[in-house]
């Protein structure tokens, strides 16, 4: 995922009240971990647990 504006936050994540729009499904192009840069994802080891 290249576009440095656009990140995903996990629903109970502190940036979410910041007007990010909470997921129900991750985009398709996120395919690993990597593509998850903000640290609310810590807690999850594979794409799989979300």
């Amino acid at each position: 995922m290249a576009n440095d504006d656009f990140s995903i936050h996990d629903d109970d994540c502190e940036k979410q009240d910041n007007g990010w729009m909470p997921l129900s499904d991750l985009p398709d192009e996120v395919t690993s971990m990597d593509d998850l840069e903000c640290d609310c994802w810590a807690e999850y080891d594979s794409i799989s647990e979300i």
